[in-house]
Formats: structure tokens, sequence, C-alpha cells
């Protein structure tokens, strides 16, 4: 490619993005500069991928953390290990979690190390092996000790305190604050205005600070908020799954803006020099129609601006496919976390 051509591209590129964030049209033929690895994670012998939405990277930027449904879409009843730390090379070092967690489905790796997991799912008076499990956060050492619990195992909060509803995703802040997106059924088609759908704030030591938020449309509104992330300014990120956006609040909650280009994101990972990785998996003429299609968005948190797209495999996808977490590396390998075809892809560039 000349550099003239490679500037017209780039230009171009732009362009694309530009018109996306101010409209919310779709825009699917960006370029993919990505290689797809789906073979690089090796799990212990005799042992299947399951389902697994959870992924983020340990503070030695290369290590890697998932949480995965113990082979199935659920770990109700079964003795294996939820939650997996990777090396770089894609081999099991450390496990820990059996008979913990009902549907390990959001992660987030502290600076110290400790592994922050969403249990998404609660008791079902028909699966007597659910039973005081789901509806809660646990906080991990990296060796599996739980140093803190967010709600209570097996209770189902209301969303007016402390008590926590299939929360979806945790995050820590930079002073230690704890953020939960709690709710993960706003999106449903029975879904109500008492549906819990909302951010929880709780101090370092797991107190109950506030809340904000509620079911619905408008800013500062979810249904279903699936994802967190920090951008180097310090404003935190929501994947607000059922509204087709990004919403962006400061620390105590104000509403600062919402985005649309990057699609309907199941989950979404900024680093330190503001690239937005956002994961939509479930994309459809139905859940966010004119055009969109699966896959991986990578832009700019500063700027809005998306510039690259990595696309689901899938032609005509359907359920959920394409990665629904999203990580990435210090070397800028992305990971992708897939619920639907039950596997960890790593992308190189």
């Amino acid at each position: 490619m000349t550099f003239v051509h490679r500037i017209s591209v780039l230009a171009l590129t732009a362009v694309l993005g530009v018109v996306a964030l101010a409209s919310g049209q779709a825009v699917n033929d960006l370029p993919n500069p990505y290689t797809t690895h789906q073979d690089h994670f090796t799990l212990p012998d005799g042992r299947t991928w399951g389902s697994t939405s959870a992924v983020d990277i340990a503070p030695d930027g290369t290590s890697i953390w998932v949480g995965e449904r113990c082979g199935t879409n659920s770990c109700a009843g079964s003795d294996l290990d939820p939650v997996l730390q990777f090396d770089a090379e894609g081999n099991v070092v450390t496990s820990f979690g059996a008979g913990m967690l009902l549907f390990p489905h959001g992660i987030h790796v502290d600076g110290d190390g400790n592994v922050w997991i969403t249990d998404a799912q609660g008791p079902r008076e028909d699966a007597p092996e659910t039973a005081g499990l789901g509806h809660r956060v646990i906080k991990f050492s990296p060796t599996g000790e739980v140093l803190l619990e967010l709600g209570e195992a097996g209770v189902a909060g209301d969303g007016s305190d402390h008590l926590l509803n299939t929360p979806c995703d945790v995050i820590t802040g930079a002073d230690g604050s704890i953020y939960v997106a709690d709710g993960h059924g706003g999106q449903g088609a029975n879904a109500t205005p008492d549906t819990v759908a909302r951010i929880v704030k709780y101090d370092a030591e797991g107190n109950y600070l506030s809340h904000w938020g509620g079911w619905g449309s408008e800013p500062g509104q979810f249904r279903t908020p699936h994802g967190l992330a920090w951008d180097s300014r310090g404003r935190l990120f929501v994947a607000d799954r059922g509204n087709v956006r990004i919403q962006i609040f400061d620390t105590e909650g104000n509403f600062q803006d919402e985005w649309k280009q990057f699609s309907r994101l199941s989950g979404i990972f900024i680093t330190a020099d503001d690239m937005l990785y956002g994961a939509d998996s479930e994309s459809s003429e139905t859940s966010n129609p004119g055009g969109w299609r699966r896959g991986i968005r990578v832009g700019s948190a500063a700027t809005g601006e998306v510039m690259y797209f990595i696309p689901d495999p899938a032609a005509e996808p359907g359920g959920t496919t394409a990665a629904e977490g999203v990580a990435v590396d210090a070397n800028g390998n992305i990971f992708g976390a897939e619920v639907g075809p039950s596997q960890l892809v790593r992308y190189t560039r």
C-alpha cells in the first residue's frame, strides 16, 4: 500500500467513525487488522470449555483470568473450578471456586491481583443444587481465598439497598470503591419498571454507599447494565446492552454522555491509552435494527471514533454468538470470551 493510499484509507475510516458517532448508523466495513486463534488455550485433561463471558488480565499484563461455566452454561451441581488463570502461552496455572458459583458472569482483576466474580443467577425451586447460591459478588485472593462478599448468597435484592439481583459486572475505582452493574433481566420481554437495573456503589470494605439508575431508556436508566470500564479520565463506561448504547458517568453517578456507535455491547474494556474494545454478541434485526453485525469494535474512549471491527464469523448468527466478554493484554492481544460457541478466542495483530 502506498503512503498516499494508506492516508486515504485512514481518513475514510475516521469519517465513517464520525458518521456512526453522529447518527448511530451501522458501520460494519471497518478494517480488521487482527488474526484469530481459536486453539490458544489448553484446559486440563478431560475438561471441555463451557460458556464464558468473563475474562480479564492480571497486573503482570500477560496472565489471563477467566470465569467459565463448568463445561456447560451453569456450574450448578458441578465440582469443577469455574475460576481459572492462564499464562501467556495458554496453560492453566491455578483454579478455584468449585461449589461456590452458579453462573459466573463478570470478572474484574484489581491492582493487587485479587479476582472479583459476579454470580448472575439465583436459586430455583426445581433445582435443589442451586439453593444458597447466586445473587452476589465474591472477591478472591489470587490463590482463591474469599476476601469479601457483596450481596447475600441466594437472596435476590429488590434494587433498594445493598442486596444484589443477578449482578452482571463489577469494577473497583482508584480510591478502592466498588461498583456493581446490578440486574441481568432488564432487556427481557417481561421486564417492568420494577426490574432491577442499576449501578451500586460500595466502599472498599464492602459497605453500601449508594446506587443510581432504574429500569428504562432515559439518560441514567438501564435495560441490563452488562459491562463496566474506566477511561483515563476516571469516567465510568457502562455497556447498557438492552438500550443499545454506552452510558458514561462520573464516580458519583452523574450522567455525562451516551454513545451508540459501538453497537449493542455485552462487554467493554478500555486500556490505559484509552483504546476501547467493545464486544457485541447479540445484535440482530430484532434487538438492534439497522444492519449492525456482531463482533468486536475497537476505537477511542477519548473521542468516540470507531476504527476497527473483528466480525462474528457466523454468517447468520442466532442466539448468542461472538465474544460477550473482552479483555486486552499489555501486548495488545485481544481475548474474546464466548457464551454460545463456548470458547475463549485470542486475536493478535
